[in-house]
């Protein structure tokens, strides 16, 4: 059954397990993503499987998107038959409805976060969305966009961190955003790969510094997130997509074993609440 993150919020004061978002960038081909899909199930467990059918923002119009809209839903609907839950993204409005019949959730990009007819229209799907703040968009305004989701009646949103820019090809985390973002009301996701990309810092693609993955997803899942989202290869330096800044498959078991002893610990306490400045 897909995790349904409406049910993360805090009202019962009992704690809910870390829920995990995990996949390669892009489908490369249908059997990649099936075993993919099969290995990272006997690590994780339930978990939601991630792979976009078409990249439609990548560094260069050379690189490669994805096998496209008709075969990516074949493909995501074939893992999904074999009990995945399902997230990929959509870029069109147009792409809503028969994205929503193949994945448990969609997926709003990074750069097109602001795009109201985007945002309506997954909403409109039913499906649970999720929306990927904008390198660009500080913490407090994000919930805009949620908002535009949920005039559709359909509130079932959670936001992902993906980092900010800081100055040219190069992101940083502001940890305070977490907590700015959940009080808001929304489930909030740490995205832990793409917040170590270099955006265009390799030239012709993104680099990446995968070995602040883990400092930086700690650190997340301290601040008291509902949610990772980790973009997983097998081969990253191999990888048709954002091999740069992936966690490499091998190292994924001790990763989720860790961070879900941070969140076991991070929940075993009552939150902490500290009132911020009054509103003017």
């Amino acid at each position: 059954m897909p995790i349904d993150f409406s049910a993360f919020r805090r009202a019962s004061g009992k704690p809910h397990p870390l829920v995990w978002i995990a996949g390669p960038c892009v489908i490369e081909s249908e059997e990649h993503v099936r075993r993919m899909a099969c290995a990272i199930r006997d690590i994780l467990g339930d978990f939601v499987f991630k792979a976009s059918f078409d990249k439609a923002n990548r560094t260069s119009g050379d690189a490669y998107r994805g096998p496209g809209l008709q075969e990516g839903l074949r493909i995501l609907g074939g893992i999904r038959k074999e009990g995945f839950s399902i997230l990929t993204d959509i870029h069109e409005p147009a792409q809503a409805e028969p994205a929503a019949e193949v994945a448990d959730i969609l997926q709003i990009p990074a750069f097109l976060c602001r795009q109201t007819d985007l945002l309506i229209a997954a909403g409109r799907t039913g499906r649970i969305v999720n929306i990927k703040k904008g390198q660009f968009v500080a913490p407090h305004d994000i919930h805009r966009a949620a908002e535009k989701v949920a005039s559709t009646g359909n509130s079932r949103v959670f936001l992902t961190e993906r980092g900010s820019s800081f100055g040219y090809n190069n992101l940083v985390v502001d940890m305070r955003g977490l907590k700015i973002m959940r009080d808001a009301g929304w489930p909030v996701v740490f995205d832990a790969t793409h917040s170590v990309q270099l955006p265009g810092g390799a030239g012709a693609a993104s680099g990446g510094q995968p070995q602040f993955i883990e400092p930086l997803a700690r650190a997340a899942t301290a601040a008291g997130i509902d949610g990772i989202f980790v973009e997983v290869h097998d081969c990253p330096e191999q990888a048709l997509s954002d091999g740069p800044n992936a966690l490499r498959l091998s190292l994924l078991a001790g990763f989720h074993e860790r961070l879900d002893a941070i969140h076991r610990l991070v929940r075993s306490f009552e939150p902490l609440h500290v009132p911020g400045p009054p509103r003017v």
